[in-house]
């Protein structure tokens, strides 16, 4: 593991790279970092790793020379603790609405690893409109490394789908809310984060947003496209003029 730690890099202003495997995977995990991702993101959430995937998982991230950021399923001391005391290098706490709701997870992130949580990140997830509505008390209190404007669920609490269809973009509202509140964060002084995909991460960056989150499988959807289209061009394309000859066995045309 790298000497420093992910709250050195983010102080000192540095991008930081966190990718979720998508798969309960400690050797994909090894392979994200060693690929150039800073850390990997093991949900249990929404996904369906366990307290002993986190304790593989984020080893590997660390053999790697990268950390594990688990974001844990609710923001119960216990769930903090058994998150803590698997080997997460950090958390990613969801749903943080209020203040009050912030101190407490400062508080139970504490207790879980008294001795070492300088060296872990907190992450708060700002994701809804009433955590909006509480923002500057939120991030007065002290304790939270990161503030992440969590898009899929601030959607939902603003009336819109959750969902994004490759290709295609959030509602205005909702781009505009994330923005604005990165920017908010940055204001404040503190650092901030989101999920960023390829076509709107630059814009992100320039809003503010510093903690870089994004999934593993749209770009392994993407390679896997790519190749398919490139079996599937007629040979003469190819090699300049020679007939096509029928589709290989396994390639069949692609689809969007």
């Amino acid at each position: 593991m790298n000497d420093d730690s992910l709250k050195t890099r983010l102080s000192s202003g540095t991008p930081v790279l966190m990718v979720n495997p998508n798969h309960v995977s400690p050797t994909l995990c090894e392979k994200l970092v060693r690929s150039g991702a800073d850390s990997v993101f093991i949900d249990c959430e929404h996904g369906l790793a366990s307290y002993e995937d986190i304790h593989h998982m984020a080893k590997a991230a660390r053999h790697a020379g990268g950390w594990g950021i688990v974001r844990p399923q609710n923001q119960e001391r216990s769930v903090i603790t058994r998150c803590l005391n698997a080997g997460a290098d950090g958390l990613m706490v969801p749903l943080i609405h209020t203040a009050a709701i912030a101190r407490d997870v400062v508080h139970h992130f504490r207790y879980a690893v008294p001795d070492d949580y300088p060296r872990k990140l907190l992450i708060g997830m700002i994701e809804s409109t009433e955590a909006l509505r509480n923002l500057d008390e939120i991030l007065a209190v002290e304790g939270i490394d990161v503030f992440f404007v969590g898009p899929g669920d601030l959607s939902q609490s603003m009336g819109y789908s959750p969902n994004v269809k490759p290709g295609e973009r959030r509602a205005a509202p909702v781009i505009e809310a994330v923005h604005a509140t990165l920017g908010k964060i940055r204001a404040a002084g503190k650092a901030a984060g989101t999920l960023v995909v390829k076509h709107d991460a630059a814009q992100l960056v320039a809003a503010g947003a510093q903690l870089l989150y994004y999934h593993a499988d749209p770009f392994v959807t993407q390679g896997v496209r790519e190749m398919r289209e490139i079996a599937a061009t007629p040979r003469h394309s190819r090699e300049g003029g020679n007939p096509r000859l029928p589709d290989a066995p396994g390639f069949p045309p692609s689809r969007e």
